[in-house]
């Protein structure tokens, strides 16, 4: 019989840390009233926790399904959109069909113009939990639904070194390498010494087996890229990440087509449309897309393009407690043309403290979890850390 949804319910889950995300307050940077702190390196706004919002998702069989996405700033206001809006129009509908119901949920807003944001990120953690409750419903592991399996493990890379200074960046870079990683990637808004200068010491302490990425953080302006791009391009980057604003669509085609070095974007791509739009112009090497904005379907849907422009995938991951990340590494493991995943050591080392059925990473890969669904769920410390928003 089938099962159809009985109830949708929001949590946000909140998880202190001593050091901001991206690293220690910079100069000019302060901790303001709610929490929050500019990080002038890229004129964005952070919070001083880590905080998601988790959907429970219930069946009219009592089984139920996990999904996630950004918390990151104002968190009730997608727990408002999914309560409000979106949760009344998804009672009543059949778990066996996700994807028709990303359409229509989408489809019921976007000529108001909401085609990203909150709107998008909410029914992205819908559509985690939805797809996990069709997947345990088949009694399979969520990637058997989506495909072949033809990426047993999931190959990952060192995303950010944060720490005050550059001499404690390398430092802690170096003690990441002796530990056997070879991939590492920089954020370039916390580079307070200098992006290029801390392009040079990385490679002069990591050697040149080291691949090093650098996020720019849609911080330049195309030619203003280039130059950077230039002056980088003696030290042999892996790839610069988001070198232009992400309505610039015009500058990120002009970059990709310019630099000598690869180019990454796409983790503030919500939808296959907007990286269709992008790629059909811009000569990217590599597409991140990110499982918390974009649920598996867009996740899914977003990698297909890629296929079609021979453009190599490497999912984006950030705060979170982990439900869609699992998402992201079983979606990972039907992707030919899946290059390596993020792994954000200084947040997913303490979030899935919180979930049963999430593999450690080691050995600079993750495993996929094993069971049915997304194989994970949260544990009993979860809810020390999880506030219902109703």
């Amino acid at each position: 019989m089938t099962q159809r949804v009985a109830s949708v319910e929001t949590f946000v889950a909140t998880i202190p840390r001593d050091t901001p995300y991206l690293g220690p307050l910079g100069p000019g940077e302060k901790v303001n009233s709610r929490g929050y702190l500019v990080r002038q390196g890229n004129g964005t706004i952070y919070p001083t926790a880590d905080r998601s919002i988790v959907v429970r998702i219930t069946s009219d069989t009592g089984a139920i399904g996990w999904g996630e996405t950004y918390g990151i700033c104002a968190p009730r206001a997608t727990c408002e959109i999914i309560n409000d809006l979106l949760a009344p129009v998804l009672v009543g509908e059949s778990i066996e069909t996700p994807e028709a119901i990303w359409d229509r949920l989408y489809g019921l807003m976007r000529v108001r113009g909401c085609t990203g944001g909150f709107h998008v990120d909410a029914i992205a953690a819908l559509d985690i939990a939805l797809w996990d409750l069709h997947a345990q419903a088949a009694g399979k592991p969520l990637r058997d639904l989506l495909g072949q399996t033809v990426i047993p493990t999931i190959p990952g890379y060192v995303s950010g070194l944060p720490a005050g200074t550059l001499a404690e960046r390398v430092a802690f870079a170096e003690q990441m390498f002796t530990a056997g990683h070879r991939v590492f990637k920089f954020a370039a808004a916390v580079s307070h010494e200098g992006i290029v200068e801390e392009m040079a010491a990385l490679r002069s302490a990591l050697g040149p087996s080291a691949n090093i990425l650098i996020d720019l953080h849609w911080k330049f302006e195309a030619e203003a890229a280039l130059r950077l791009i230039d002056a980088l391009a003696p030290f042999g980057p892996g790839f610069v990440e988001a070198p232009v604003a992400p309505e610039d669509v015009g500058g990120l085609t002009l970059v990709a087509h310019e630099s000598p070095i690869p180019v990454a974007a796409g983790e503030e791509w919500y939808t296959a449309y907007e990286v269709a739009n992008r790629l059909h112009a811009a000569n990217i090497a590599y597409v991140q897309p990110e499982m918390g904005h974009t649920g598996v379907t867009q996740f899914m849907r977003i990698a297909r393009v890629a296929r079609d422009h021979d453009t190599l995938i490497a999912p984006h991951a950030t705060i979170g407690v982990g439900v869609f990340l699992a998402a992201s590494i079983q979606a990972s493991a039907v992707i030919p043309h899946l290059w390596r995943h993020e792994w954000q050591h200084s947040v997913f080392d303490r979030g899935l403290e919180l979930l049963e059925g999430m593999p450690p990473y080691a050995d600079g890969a993750y495993a996929l979890p094993n069971g049915p669904g997304l194989g994970v769920r949260p544990n009993d410390a979860f809810w020390n850390y999880a506030e219902r928003v109703e």
